[in-house]
Formats: C-alpha cells, structure tokens, sequence
C-alpha cells in the first residue's frame, strides 16, 4: 500500500475514508479478542474472571495454538464450532426467595449469581407500619451534678406513658444507670472514698459503676416509678462519663435488658456530661479493646475495668443490629459534642433540656419517636471476609415520588412503602480462585426485619472432573488434552455427570453450599475444617461444639448437640439453650387449669397475663376486686332494665360484650362458676352465680329475689323520721327569725351611736386592765419584766362606734 501511494501521489478520499474505517475495526476486534484470547489465559478460572467471555471445553476443539483460544467471547466460539453445551458461560442470575412472614421489609431472601466484573440489582420494599409496640430504656448518668434532674424523673414514667398511648397501645420501659469505670484516675481510689464517693460532704452515695442494669422491660408504671424513687447518686473524678460503654451493654445485653423482639426499640442516654471515647481507657492501664459482647453478671458490668471505651464505629454497628433507636437528652452546654457524635450514629436522635421534667422529657421522647419513625434509612454491609472484593451503591425511591442521596427518604408516613434499588457488582475472585458464598444484609434502620442477599461467585469452573478424583488427570477446563481417557469420559457424560454427583453427595437437603460452607468437597466426600475455637463435625460439617449458646457451663445445656450454631434438643426440651421443658405438669393449678387460667407456660413456669398476678400459678392478685364485686354493676344494671336481651344491650357501658345474661339456675353444669349475692337499695337479695360455658363467660341471675318485710318496714320508718327531723328544724329556724325582727323593731326608738352600761353590766367591768408583759433578748440570761396598769375608759363617757 505504502509503495502504491508512493507512485500514485495523492490519495483519493473516499480511498482514506474506507482505510480509516477498517483500521478502526480491526483495532476494536483485535482489542475485543486480545481481552478473552491473551496467551496468559490458559485455564477456566482464569477465562471467568474476563468479563463476557466463555471457555469452551469440547474436546475437538482444535482451532488455535495456546490453551487460551478455548477462551473467547461467545459469538467467536459459535462461530469456530464450539457449540453452547460445550461452554463454560456463567450467567447473572437473581432469584427473589420470598417468604410469607415478611411485613415491613420484602423480599427477605434474595439469591444472586455473579461472577467478576458482573453486577445485579435488586428492589427492597420496606412499608412503615402503624402503631407499633414500643421498648423505652432509661440509661440514666447517677454522678452527683444528676440530683436535681434524678428527682424530676420520679413522674417522668406515668406522664410519658400516658403521653405514648396516642402512639402505641403496648408501651414497656426498663432503667439501668452508669456513672464511669471505677478505676483511678476516674475515680478517687482512697478506701473511703471507693464505698463512699460523697463522704467529703456528709452525703451517702453509692459507688461508682461501669453500668448497672437496674429494671427489666416492664408495663407495669408504677413499678418504673418506685425504681426510680429508690436510685441514689453516685461520683467520679474526671468530667466526661462512661455513656457509651453502657449503651453498647444496653444494645446486646438483649434477654437481660428485656427488649422485645416484635417492638420498637429506643434507647434514651440522659447525661450533662460528655462520654469517654476508645482509647481514653489507657490513662487507667485498660490498653483490652472492646469485644462488643454482654458482660453482665447480677446485672452488673464486669468488663468495665478490662476492657477499653468502646469506639463510635462500634457502638454504631451494635445500635443497628440490634434495631435500636438512640435519644440523647442533654443540657445545652454539652449540646454542641453530642450533635457531633450523633451525626456518626445512624437512627439516633439529639434533644435539649435544662431541667429533665417529666413533661419535657415526656415530649422529647414523644417527638423523637415521630422523628425517627418518619424517616426510612437502608444499610448494607457485606461479611468482613470479602468486603475488598464486591461494590454497593443505594438508590431510594421515596413515596412523593422523589430520590434522595443519603439512602433515606424523610416524611413517611405510618403504611407508606419506600423502595430501595441496591446494585451489588464483584471486583474480583478470592486470591485462590475458588467459588466463594458471600452474604449482603441490608438492614432497614431501626427496624426488626432484614434482607439478606445471598451472593455466589463464579470464579471456578465446573465443566469437568477434578484432579484429585480422577487419577491426577487433568481435565479440559485446565486447558490440557489427555487423548483417549478423556474423551472416553467426554463421550460417557461423565464430565458433567461428576459435577452433578459431588454437588449432591457434599450438600444437605435444601442448601446450596457444599458441605455447609465449613469444609471441601473431597471425591463427594466432606472434609471439615479445622477452627481453633473447636471441633467441627457431621456428614455435612454442619454440626461443632462451640457456636450454640452455653447452660451452666455445657453447650446447649448439655441436653442437645449444636447443628448449623443451633441447638437440636432432645425429647422433652426445647429452647434456646434447651433449658425448657416441654412438659406442662408444673404449671398445672389445683383446679386443673394451666396457671389457673390466667397465664401460658412457658419453660415449666407460669407466666401471668396480666402484670397484677403473681404466684406459681398466677392464683394471687392482692390488687384485684374479688369476682363478685367486680360484675355488681353489670348485676345491677341488668336488673333495672330487665332479664331480656333488649334489657342487656342497654348495658353494654358497663358490662363487658362477652358476658351472656341468663335466669339463675340452681345446680347449672358450668365448667367453672362461682356464687355470688347482689343486695339491692331496697334491701332485697339478688343471688347470681359466674361460669365458663362453651369458652363464654356468663352470668346467671335470679329472677326470684329474696325480699325482708321487715327490713321494708325499717326502711319505711327511717325515711319517716329523717322527714319529721327537717320538718321540725325548719319551724324552729322560720320562729328564730320572726323573734329577731321583734326584737329590732322594740330597739328602734333608742339613741343611735351610744352605748349605756346598766347596774349589771356595770358589775362585770373592771376599772382597771392589768397585764403583764415580758421582753425577752437571746443574750441575757434573765429575762425583763414590766408591769403595766392600763386605766379603763370613765363609765360616764359615752361610748361612739
């Protein structure tokens, strides 16, 4: 060509144009191929990890002079012959693994395929409900500037439940208090001052305390009141206080603390200090960091003097698995350091106080709960493992229609739903090119429902047999040709058969991990691996000795095995740490009801309905009415408008609707009844009786009353004698007034203005007042007395008003 132009001279046009055009392709096509055919590719993994391209395992596919030219883009391999069930192409695959119990969050299962330099997106819907039930926890700083805001929170409890009935119906509060780690230089060490803090200023204080969990999630208010009416106050050395290490201990300590699983959980921090950080703890010689696990023992924190502060980043972790809403109470001088510290901590939420009053704090805590509660907040984490390998990006759409860029949508309100686009791609494969099971939580904030987006990798290939179960043979996704075996193999089905075959011998029924993510897959055989933490074990690695919770020291109480870090129990247990019963005879009362009727048996222990009742089976309830008292207005009512149904019906304010009304019968066949009596005003006996029929409760009252003729005459008499008594007080009173004005009307005629005394009363006026007055100063030690004679008005002169 070049010669060519040489002779010809100038170069036409349209020539240039079509040489520009095809110097353009070749370069694309030769850039297109160099990606999938580059002479350093020579196995199948390796292909993979080239987006787009396919590895082509026929055996007589021969079109090339490397290993590497089985790898190519797939319209390349079609096209030199290789056809697609010869290909090893992994797809991007999404299935959504919906489950029926999702209410606020959905889908909660999501399965994803990718394979490097791949990415998929998912829709999670997350709808806020109405009315949820809500857990208050009340961490309250106890150092001694707190008094006066400790004795303003004694009604703090009753006000803000009342107040939180306009949002909840099932309102439960907990208390626990902190004051710093009890180690020098945060306290003063000296014995006195270690039992007594206070004692310079003749005041008993308590000790100082990491964190001690003082009340569990109760409804019971006035239980929360007498708690806190009880708490004293304690003091340290140095201003900042130990908050966030009694929050974390707060957030995981989930069965100590109470927090029900189906509740809003909020955590209110009340303080006038700020809080110690991570490393503040190694001017104490606390050099431990934090585990951000529950040290509780007799609800007291035992890690405070081993362990450090916990950091932000870590507290922030715990508050969000935990589903946990964090309040900051503060006084305005600290207002500044806590608005920093909660822009680090998501789902949290800063209020201003001078004084913690309870109607005050009442509609801090109220204000917040709206606060937070409108406002949806996805977060997604990835498992520690593989977080450098995979990217994540949060797109929302919020119900007005608008997207946001901080992952959140504010204003929503109670059954909207915000979706959130999560897009999920992979860097690359794990440094030894194995497949790899990675787990995505997208966790709403605040919210007690997650998503888990299970991601697997393909980086290695599955189009034949492994070198260790086939006799060190090499197999085509390696690249290598072993002649006649292999493709013996090849034409039998045996390469994908293998495949096939391992999948099922090394997974349990309904996984889709080889040998429960916890060993390999030998010759469709597992071989577990070895974890310093213990012994890993079973068919499918699915059972260890050291991932299910403990019971007096033995795992799962000794009463089961650990399978998938749960315990299995055996007959007659179940529970957590298969540390219930199943059977039921303990909560068996002596009527032959469970818990009297009155509770549910749970873990061989009754427990009560209703807060009022106690006992072992809930048969004591020294605050309620007895059973006849409390239906005496229903019995009433029912009798004044008549035994009928029409007659009933005008007592539905006062009678509950589930109570059926019925002549009295002697001898009725109830399940359970009681006897009762009802004496009505005029003295006439009503006998009633209280049963259980049909899972009813029903009332029978008498129709034949029991009436005193006596007891009718006395009433009678009584109301005679109360009408003469008022009769008479009125003729007295009306004869007292006449008497008066007779008595005006005869003094009219005398002087006006003047006062003469007459021989009588001249008899009773002394002619001179004698008193004695005595002066007392503080220094002298006889007091000084003066007599004074104080001469009495001439009896002659007139007297003038």
């Amino acid at each position: 060509m070049t010669s060519w132009l040489r002779t010809q001279g100038t170069v036409p046009p349209c020539l240039l144009l079509c040489c520009v055009v095809v110097a353009v392709y070749a370069k694309a096509s030769s850039a297109g191929d160099s990606v999938c055919s580059s002479p350093s590719i020579t196995s199948c993994s390796q292909c993979l990890r080239q987006p787009q391209c396919a590895w082509c395992f026929m055996e007589t596919f021969h079109d090339g002079l490397w290993p590497g030219h089985r790898c190519d883009l797939p319209v390349n391999l079609l096209r030199r012959g290789c056809t697609s069930k010869y290909m090893e192409q992994p797809e991007v695959k999404v299935e959504d693994n919906e489950t029926p119990s999702s209410t606020q969050v959905s889908p909660q299962d999501i399965s994803i395929t990718l394979r490097p330099g791949a990415e998929a997106s998912v829709t999670v819907a997350v709808k806020q409900l109405e009315r949820y039930p809500v857990d208050l926890y009340y961490l309250v700083d106890v150092s001694a500037s707190m008094q006066e805001h400790l004795d303003q929170l004694k009604t703090a409890g009753i006000a803000l439940s009342l107040r939180m009935l306009e949002h909840s119906t099932d309102f439960w509060m907990g208390f626990g208090s902190f004051v710093d780690k009890p180690v020098s230089p945060f306290i003063n060490v000296h014995p006195s001052k270690i039992s007594n803090p206070c004692s310079d200023f003749e005041v008993s204080c308590r000790p100082a305390h990491g964190f001690h969990h003082v009340l569990s999630m109760t409804g019971n208010m006035s239980e929360f009141t007498r708690v806190i009416k009880n708490q004293r106050i304690s003091g340290n050395m140095d201003t900042p206080e130990g908050g966030l290490d009694a929050m974390l201990q707060t957030a995981v300590c989930e069965g100590e603390v109470g927090w029900r699983r189906e509740a809003k959980r909020l955590l209110l921090l009340m303080t006038d200090q700020p809080s110690h950080l991570a490393l503040d703890s190694r001017l104490a010689g606390i050099v431990t960091p934090n585990d951000g696990q529950c040290h509780l023992e007799n609800n007291i924190y035992t890690g405070s003097t081993r362990m450090d502060h916990p950091s932000v980043g870590q507290l922030s972790d715990k508050l969000l698995q935990n589903h946990i809403y964090s309040i900051f109470a503060v006084e305005k001088q600290q207002y500044q350091w806590y608005q920093e510290l909660v822009r680090l901590i998501p789902g949290s939420y800063l209020g201003k106080l001078g004084l913690f009053q309870g109607p005050n704090l009442s509609e801090l805590v109220v204000d917040a709960y709206k606060r937070l509660l409108s406002e949806v907040a996805l977060s997604v984490s990835v498992e520690d493992k593989a977080a450098s390998r995979y990217w994540v990006s949060v797109s929302p759409l919020c119900p007005d229609g608008s997207t946001a860029e901080d992952q959140s949508c504010s204003g929503v309100q109670p059954n909207q739903t915000v979706y959130f686009n999560v897009t999920i791609g992979l860097h690359s494969c794990p440094d030894d090119g194995e497949n790899e099971d990675v787990r995505v939580i997208v966790r709403p904030v605040g919210y007690n429902e997650t998503s888990v987006i299970r991601i697997h990798s393909r980086c290695s290939c599955s189009c034949g047999p492994t070198r260790r179960c086939w006799d060190n043979n090499q197999s085509l996704c390696t690249g290598t040709q072993d002649g006649s075996r292999l493709e013996q193999r090849q034409e039998h089905g045996l390469i994908k058969d293998s495949a096939t075959r391992s999948k099922q011998t090394c997974r349990a029924e309904g996984s889709d991990v080889d040998c429960s993510g916890r060993g390999e897959c030998d010759c469709g055989r597992c071989v577990c691996e070895q974890s310093t933490l213990g012994t890993v074990y079973g068919k499918y690695c699915e059972k260890d000795d050291f991932s299910c919770p403990y019971e007096r020291g033995l795992l799962c109480g000794g009463r089961g095995v650990c399978v998938s870090s749960e315990c299995v129990c055996e007959d007659g247990w179940t529970g957590e740490t298969c540390s219930c019963p199943l059977s039921k005879a303990n909560c068996q009362s002596a009527n032959g009801l469970i818990c009297s009727g009155l509770g549910k048996c749970v873990c061989g222990k009754c427990v009560c309905d209703d807060v009022r009742h106690s006992g072992d089976h809930c048969e004591r309830c020294p605050a309620c009415q007895s059973t006849c008292q409390s239906h005496w207005k229903c019995v009433g009512c029912h009798l004044t408008h008549g035994l009928s149904q029409k007659g009933a019906g005008n007592c539905n304010h006062s009678c509950p609707p589930q109570v059926i009304y019925r002549d009295y019968v002697s001898g009725q066949d109830l399940e359970k009844w009681i006897q009762c009596m009802y004496i009505s005003n005029d003295s006439c006996r009503y006998r009633f009786q209280i049963g259980s029929h049909s899972s009813q409760t029903e009332i029978h009252v008498s129709t034949r009353p029991e009436c005193s003729s006596s007891g009718r005459l006395i009433g009678t008499f009584l109301s005679v004698c109360a009408l003469t008594v008022l009769c008479g007080l009125v003729v007295v009173a009306m004869s007292r007034l006449l008497l008066q004005k007779k008595r005006w009307a005869a003094e009219g005629t005398a002087d006006v203005g003047f006062y003469h005394c007459t021989g009588k009363d001249l008899s009773y006026i002394p002619t001179t007042n004698e008193k004695t007055v005595t002066y007392r100063r503080d220094q002298p030690p006889d007091p000084v007395e003066m007599h004074v004679d104080i001469p009495k008005m001439p009896l002659g002169d007139p007297w003038h008003y």
